[in-house]
């Protein structure tokens, strides 16, 4: 999927990029230096819809989108402290000329589509977002940078505070022509978030990969039952949640049912809350990293 490293963004630990500019983010401690970027998951998008039209296939995208049936609602947690939450609530989506009636500068928009990464936009005003696409940062129109799908204002899934939002606008013009080496965001969501509220844990290397890991997924499977995988960094988790919004709620559900029971006759357990099962991955993205 894509996992081949690409370049070293870094050369040593003074050149990473991991304060916020805005002087919002006060919070203390060790933060790691060398940090890598990998192939992006838009190109990847891309490359897989080209490959379904070389085979002759159906194009899963081009299917009905229902997003109670695709999507996986699942919570992030940060120790004890929710961090993040997509619900039923949280899945509605509309055209994109329906949300230019919806959206004010400093809005988060994130567009959605079967077997497709979500790909996050910040609008700015005037009809234009600006957005991550292609390892580089790009000011577009919002139905351009939507390419057809449809979408949801997403300023409530994270359970940051926001910065105010002429400086989340200013985070995000500030940043337009930044690509290859010189980013410091893995992908589009990442982005986006940063300039909404100013966290360096959304940036590349913006967390030290060592030790316990405090950031939780859980992820909810139906009937009162879930399942928790654990992560070092808030980055790292954000790679996994999009690998599950790619391939789909079905998808991931066999996956974990695999993973967890292979061999064994019963289904996957009745359970409420955290705890009935947890998944720990090692230090560095789940998308292929190398250890740092």
């Amino acid at each position: 999927m894509g996992n081949q490293v690409e370049k070293l963004t870094h050369l040593n630990y003074k050149e990473v990029p991991t304060a916020d500019p805005t002087g919002m983010d006060r919070d203390e401690g060790p933060r790691i230096g060398v940090s890598y970027i990998f192939s992006n998951d838009d190109d990847e998008l891309e490359q897989q819809q080209d490959s379904v039209h070389d085979l002759g296939g159906e194009n899963p995208a081009l299917q009905p989108y229902d997003p109670q049936l695709h999507e996986v609602e699942c919570s992030v947690y940060y120790r004890d402290e929710c961090i993040y939450q997509k619900s039923g609530g949280h899945l509605s989506t509309y055209t994109p000329e329906n949300l230019l009636n919806r959206c004010k500068p400093g809005d988060l928009v994130e567009f959605v589509c079967q077997a497709q990464y979500p790909h996050w936009v910040v609008y700015v005003g005037d009809f234009q977002v600006v957005h991550l696409h292609r390892l580089e940062v790009v000011n577009s129109f919002l139905t351009d940078a939507s390419q057809g799908r449809r979408g949801r204002i997403a300023n409530q899934l994270y359970r940051y505070k926001p910065l105010s939002p002429a400086v989340v606008v200013r985070n995000a013009l500030e940043q337009v022509g930044c690509k290859d080496r010189d980013l410091s965001w893995r992908n589009s969501e990442c982005f986006a978030a940063w300039c909404r509220y100013g966290k360096r844990e959304f940036k590349i290397g913006g967390e030290l990969r060592i030790g316990k890991q405090p950031y939780r997924l859980q992820i909810r499977l139906g009937d009162k039952r879930s399942h928790t995988l654990e992560f070092q960094s808030l980055e790292d988790l954000i790679m996994e949640k999009r690998r599950n919004d790619q391939i789909g709620r079905a998808a991931v559900i066999q996956e974990l049912s695999s993973h967890l029971w292979a061999g064994r006759p019963s289904p996957l357990p009745s359970a409420c809350g955290f705890g009935d099962r947890k998944l720990i991955f090692p230090a560095g993205p789940r998308e292929g990293s190398l250890p740092v």
